[in-house]
């Protein structure tokens, strides 16, 4: 599935329908390059899972954890891992496989651990569109 997005705030919007849908244990990678929305995106689905504390890119700490919503969000951003065990070290699969749902940034850089099962998304800039429009591609 292809979306549009004109705007942060439509970009939020798809973000937070992906979040009120979401599932126990469901992963979704996240990829696109420096500054086109993942964090905006990833602020969408806390939403859609009634997280109301502040998201922001866990650069570097790997990762954030929010709960108090609906399901717990693990929010990943792998961008500075050098190697898998690294992810192995912070216990990874406990987040993958447990009650909430995983988002990873950057998930190409550990593609080798990431399920099968998985929703992908892109983000992708078109200059030609507009500064602020976005195409973001679903693949369940």
């Amino acid at each position: 599935m292809i979306l549009e997005s004109d705007s942060r705030e439509e970009t939020f919007a798809i973000g937070k329908e992906i979040g009120e849908k979401a599932a126990p244990g469901q992963i979704i990678t996240l990829d696109g390059d420096l500054g086109v929305g993942k964090t905006v995106f990833t602020q969408g689905v806390a939403a859609g899972l009634c997280i109301t504390e502040p998201v922001s890119s866990p650069t570097f700490t790997i990762l954030q954890e929010y709960r108090g919503g609906r399901l717990p969000l693990y929010h990943f951003d792998v961008y500075r891992i050098a190697d898998v065990e690294e992810m192995e070290e912070i216990g990874y699969d406990d987040y993958f496989f447990g009650d909430g749902v995983s988002i990873i940034e950057w998930a190409d850089l550990v593609r080798e651990i990431i399920p099968e099962k998985h929703t992908r998304v892109l983000i992708e800039k078109d200059l030609k569109k507009g500064f602020d429009y976005r195409r973001i591609t679903i693949e369940p």
